[in-house]
């Protein structure tokens, strides 16, 4: 039997296994982000404030706890101030 691309229904295996990629490298993706990602984004913003190009206020509320972590850990917890700019 000839897959057709309009009708999926006629060959399920290879959208199944299409659907199986998508899934697994959405998976991977999302297993990277909540692993290893929310820490290196809290360093670049803390590096960014170092370097006075950003401020404590202008950092993401999520990610504001690890930021104030890595500043702190670095010496400059007098960069954490919830002033407004």
């Amino acid at each position: 039997m000839k897959c057709s691309k309009d009708a999926f229904w006629k060959c399920p295996k290879r959208y199944i296994s299409k659907t199986i990629i998508v899934l697994t490298i959405l998976f991977l993706f999302t297993l990277l982000q909540i692993s290893g990602g929310k820490e290196m984004m809290a360093m670049l913003w803390a590096q960014q404030i170092m370097l006075g190009k950003k401020t404590y206020p202008q950092v993401p509320r999520l990610l504001k706890d690890k930021v104030k972590e890595v500043l702190i850990d670095s010496g400059a917890e007098d960069l954490v101030t919830e002033d407004k700019q």
